[in-house]
């Protein structure tokens, strides 16, 4: 069981680790340490339920919906284009982005954002249902649950280091021109991955 557990760990790592719209948001939100666990217990339990999926073989069946995956490209384009206007609203506002003057969201609000930023983005289900599910079919019953298992750790592992990690880099992020350079990296990110979901629709 130990090696399909850490050939999951290893899969899952490599697959969340890549900066994205969700790594980014926690990466914030920790920095600003607002709602920093519930955040992570989100992101990494949807990963987890996502990844249970995968195993149980609806791959196929996402896959098999490129229509539905279109859907939720032109959402989550729509989504991440408005958070990049966002974040360079704020790294034009530098004043509003200290840690001790930031505005704290609602913990519904934090989590609805952080739920669009994980749901509404299709690679997430290519990633973990897709992907993380096709490697699981060479294993047996049990041994897939292992492989599951490791990868649904990986993602544990990441988002609550991610967010408590941050506060390492506080001390960083005690100057403006700090949060002016995070916030306008976040809009070229989203933009970025906007860009792309729509690339993939047309």
């Amino acid at each position: 069981m130990f090696w399909p557990a850490l050939s999951g760990f290893l899969l899952g790592g490599s697959l969340i680790v890549a900066i994205g719209a969700q790594n980014a948001y926690v990466l914030r939100m920790g920095l600003l340490r607002h709602h920093v666990f519930w955040l992570c217990l989100f992101c990494a339990v949807s990963d987890a339920l996502l990844i249970a999926l995968g195993v149980a073989g609806l791959g196929a069946l996402v896959e098999a919906n490129p229509a539905a995956l279109k859907i939720l490209a032109a959402g989550g384009a729509l989504f991440l284009f408005s958070y990049a206007a966002l974040a360079v609203r704020r790294a034009l506002r530098p004043a509003t982005m200290q840690v001790e003057d930031g505005r704290k969201p609602s913990l519904v609000a934090a989590l609805s954002a952080c739920a669009a930023f994980t749901w509404l983005n299709p690679h997430v289900y290519l990633d973990t249902v897709v992907l993380v599910g096709a490697y699981a079919a060479q294993y047996e019953p049990a041994q897939r649950l292992a492989y599951g298992a490791g990868a649904a750790l990986a993602s544990f592992a990441w988002f609550f280091g991610l967010g408590y990690g941050a506060r390492l880099l506080a001390p960083v992020f005690a100057k403006r021109a700090a949060w002016q350079v995070l916030d306008l990296t976040i809009a070229i990110v989203m933009a970025t991955l906007a860009a792309s979901l729509l690339g993939e629709i047309f």
